[in-house]
């Protein structure tokens, strides 16, 4: 049994990673951040058969003291926590470079002192900007169109400095777009299925031209757990992506499609992007992803994703999951 900390525990992929990790027979210590309410984030509404089966941690990913306490006595460190909002990155850069890239240097500097034994560090496809080609590979440039994507880039580095430098075991995960329940409206998919849920038929969107490749929960989950139990990848940059592309608009009306309902998309300017920092095309090459860690997506192209889109639409419906999102509000 390893004993694993998952930092960013309370989050969206982090919860679920959380409860996957448990039920795989790991050992599992949760690293939420501190609040006064001893909110544990998602992780408050766990599945029932995982429900006090880890240990949590409270601190802030900032504060290397706390990092250090967490990582002590592991044998492994997932490293999710992050601010990831693109929008709110436009106008509150700094707490992105504290977060983003001091909270990893935290992570890095505590697992190093300590001899963990593998990091794995959560990168994102938004570190590759616009597609130069696709399917996007490893190799292709990082581009940092926005102020997130930039923060990201320079902690992708970060952690690669302390293979190459210290010999940290560390594996950089790269997941493209994810999606499933427990995302926050702050992503389209949350956005588009809430509103609709709401009885909105003109759905209030940004661009709709972009392209992204989605990657249900599940599939992402199962990434950086395959990830965890190879010996292989150190050092390794990893994309975790469908290797199918959709358009925004055509993503819109895929959920229509799923929840039977017509709907008209409006443009709303406060959800567009600078022109120059929107990234208008992602799409994945999972070719590594496979042949280091015997990865393959489990929702795959068009109908794994409409599957996907089925399984978070179901989940929204669910008793009361909707009063917690605040559909008539853009969520920066």
């Amino acid at each position: 049994m390893t004993k694993v900390l998952v930092t960013g525990a309370d989050g969206f992929i982090g919860s679920h990673l959380t409860e996957e990790l448990v039920r795989q027979g790991h050992e599992v210590r949760a690293f939420v951040l501190y609040n006064s309410f001893n909110s544990w984030g998602w992780l408050d509404h766990c599945a029932p058969d995982v429900k006090g089966r880890f240990e949590v941690f409270a601190g802030d990913i900032r504060d290397p003291h706390g990092v250090n306490e967490a990582v002590r006595g592991t044998d492994a460190v997932l490293h999710l926590a992050a601010l990831i909002a693109i929008p709110y990155s436009y106008h509150s850069p700094d707490t992105y470079v504290d977060t983003n890239i001091k909270g990893t240097l935290n992570v890095l500097q505590a697992a190093r002192e300590l001899g963990v034994g593998r990091v794995i560090h959560t990168s994102t496809s938004e570190v590759y900007g616009t597609a130069r080609f696709v399917p996007i590979t490893e190799e292709h440039p990082l581009q940092g169109q926005s102020p997130y994507s930039a923060t990201k880039i320079a902690a992708d580095q970060l952690a690669y400095s302390f293979y190459s430098s210290f010999n940290l075991p560390v594996v950089i995960a790269r997941p493209f777009n994810t999606y499933g329940p427990r995302q926050s409206a702050r992503a389209v998919i949350p956005t588009i299925i809430t509103q609709i849920a709401s009885g909105r038929r003109q759905i209030r969107l940004g661009a709709v031209s972009p392209t992204r490749d989605f990657n249900f929960v599940g599939d992402t989950v199962r990434g950086f757990v395959s990830a965890l139990n190879s010996n292989l990848g150190l050092g390794e940059v990893v994309n975790f992506g469908s290797n199918f592309e959709i358009s925004i608009g055509d993503t819109a009306q895929l959920i229509a499609e799923v929840m039977n309902a017509e709907i008209e998309i409006v443009t709303d300017e406060a959800r567009l992007r600078p022109e120059n920092s929107e990234v208008e095309r992602l799409w994945a090459d999972n070719t590594k992803a496979s042949r280091l860690f015997g990865w393959q997506p489990g929702y795959g192209g068009r109908e794994g994703f409409k599957r996907g889109i089925a399984e978070t639409a179901d989940w929204f419906a669910l008793s009361g999951k909707l009063m917690g999102y605040k559909a008539d509000v853009y969520n920066v």
